[in-house]
């Protein structure tokens, strides 16, 4: 699978500290391994246009799609980005 980082998420990426950065290219890294990794928590978003969350750590979420044979991370961010995927 391909990765593709949207607009959003990096803007957002951005705004975060260096050690929530870190937290995040870490769990992207497994992600891209092994995307049932159990530190990930991947579940299915109450939502039509299909988006997954995955967990950075207790405080911290990401979203994504997939298209084709690409990964689209949409947000990055506090549990608060849950509420508009």
């Amino acid at each position: 699978m391909n990765l593709l980082f949207s607009k959003p998420f990096v803007r957002d990426y951005r705004k975060l500290s260096k050690q929530i950065q870190t937290a995040i290219d870490k769990q992207i890294e497994f992600f891209m391994s092994n995307p049932g990794h159990p530190s990930l928590n991947i579940k299915k978003m109450n939502d039509s246009r299909d988006i997954w969350e995955g967990r950075i750590t207790k405080s911290y979420r990401f979203t994504y799609q997939t298209k084709r044979d690409t990964y689209v991370l949409r947000t990055v961010g506090t549990n608060d980005i849950l509420k508009n995927p």
